[in-house]
């Protein structure tokens, strides 16, 4: 279910059936090599969403997916055309504002899905969960060690942005909404770069650039695959369905104790 599609009706109706959950995928606008769409990590949360939708309805929790807010802090992606960020302050103030007003509006949690990797950008994510009452907003990326293990070889070493990983996903999604022409062909014929990213941000470098990436790509597009997209849909899925039972339990036991008290 997407919010966006629903009538006032409809969401009064869910609301009254019981509690509801708010996904609201959370991307970005940059760079992804010559032959992924700059909306790339906006595609990956909406769809890791959408695949997480009826997984939670499985376990009984009715949810929705909220429109996107594909901006975010792309300052590594600098001096390459495409680049449209805004800072870790505005993100922060954006989303938090947003967090509160669908828990003013009805919904019973949010959950942020974030899949632009950019630190400063999962550092703005999560202060505005933090910024919200205790348990009512939470955060779903694999930056985190819990869930970047379960992922590919080739995102563990950090070479994913725009590689194998990246574009896995997005042949996914395309096939799934007959978007045929969100993966340029030339993705085949690329060259992989041994350029880990994550090693590269602890040892200072600021830019994609500075980190070799001329391309504003690392890994090997050429590997990726429609059903390795898939696979790793489902573990985004299920990582959004654990943070979001999880922080809903909390939230149980945490109410069930002040009442107590």
């Amino acid at each position: 279910m997407r919010l966006a599609e629903l009538t006032t009706k409809e969401l009064a109706a869910l609301f009254a059936a019981g509690p509801v959950v708010a996904l609201l995928p959370v991307g970005s606008t940059e760079p992804h090599g010559p032959h992924l769409p700059l909306a790339t990590d906006t595609y990956i949360s909406e769809e890791a969403a959408q695949r997480a939708v009826p997984r939670l309805a499985a376990q009984g929790i009715s949810a929705v997916v909220a429109p996107s807010l594909p901006y975010g802090v792309t300052d590594y992606a600098g001096g390459f055309a495409g680049a449209v960020g805004v800072s870790a302050a505005v993100l922060t103030a954006m989303l938090t504002d947003l967090g509160s007003r669908l828990l003013r509006e009805g919904f019973a949690h949010v959950c942020l899905v974030n899949n632009h990797l950019e630190p400063a950008h999962d550092a703005a994510v999560r202060a505005a969960a933090s910024a919200c009452p205790p348990g009512t907003v939470s955060v779903a990326c694999p930056l985190t060690r819990r869930w970047g293990r379960t992922l590919s070889e080739e995102f563990r070493r950090g070479n994913c942005h725009a590689g194998r990983y990246e574009t896995s996903l997005v042949l996914a999604r395309a096939a799934a909404s007959a978007s045929a022409g969100d993966v340029r062909a030339e993705y085949m014929n690329m060259r992989p770069l041994d350029v880990s990213l994550a090693d590269g941000i602890r040892a200072g470098k600021r830019t994609f650039l500075e980190l070799g990436m001329d391309e504003a790509y690392t890994g090997a597009p050429a590997l990726a695959t429609r059903a390795e997209g898939d696979e790793l849909y489902a573990l985004l899925a299920e990582m959004i369905v654990v943070e979001v039972t999880e922080a809903l339990a909390g939230g149980a036991a945490s109410a069930s104790a002040s009442a107590s008290a």
